[in-house]
């Protein structure tokens, strides 16, 4: 069965390694401030000023005026700081962050990533992302692998206006885990009961398969 938005944020968080700083852009990518291990000790960024965003806070913690940049309130770990945007967007810009997780409408064999409009469609505005994909060092990218009419979002080449290019190396979607690179998506591993076969029907880019695909380890 294809995973859940907090399944695909705890797979997210298997990314993480200690010592990381990571910036969690809107979304999914939230939702993984919820599942870093216990073990390991990761510095979570919030463009919007804030170094070291903890989990989501329950009803009785809620702090209206601590909140993400999706307006969304937040926690704040031990030894967080907070700071005014500029800093934040120095810190994103100086490539001070290690690697940023964001969520897209489309995707490229060439890593390239259409994330921020839809033509036609109100917008609030680009956001940060374009500083993000330009400034970390290492982009995974969050999304389910088709939109709700079935279609992949994962192309030959991106349709819509780019965030980034060439600047994607890893996609975990609803279905799969995959690797960008030499101008094809990698299949690494399947989420648990997804067959490979579904996988290809869906993936409209080049895809690669090669040897056993394990399934993903969840929770």
């Amino acid at each position: 069965m294809a995973l859940s938005r907090d399944q695909i944020a705890m797979r997210v968080a298997q990314e993480f390694q200690d010592g990381d700083y990571v910036n969690l852009g809107i979304g999914i990518p939230t939702l993984a401030a919820n599942y870093v291990p216990e073990d390991i000790q990761v510095m979570l960024q919030s463009e919007n000023g804030l170094l070291g965003m903890g989990p989501y806070p329950t009803e009785d913690n809620v702090d209206a005026d601590m909140i993400n940049a999706g307006k969304e309130t937040v926690t704040a770990s031990t030894g967080a700081s907070i700071f005014s945007s500029a800093e934040s967007f120095a810190m994103i810009r100086g490539g001070h962050v290690d690697f940023t997780v964001l969520g897209a409408f489309e995707v490229d064999v060439s890593g390239s990533i259409a994330s921020w409009m839809i033509p036609g469609k109100l917008i609030k505005g680009m956001g940060g992302a374009m500083d993000l994909v330009a400034g970390a060092k290492n982009i995974i990218v969050t999304m389910t692998h088709a939109d709700k009419h079935g279609n992949s979002k994962l192309l030959p080449a991106c349709t819509l206006p780019l965030t980034g290019v060439n600047c994607i190396t890893r996609i975990i979607t609803d279905l799969a885990v995959l690797e960008v690179k030499d101008n094809a998506f990698h299949l690494r591993e399947r989420a648990p009961g997804v067959s490979i076969e579904e996988i290809i029907e869906k993936t409209a880019g080049k895809l690669v398969v090669e040897g056993d695909i394990p399934e993903m380890t969840i929770g």
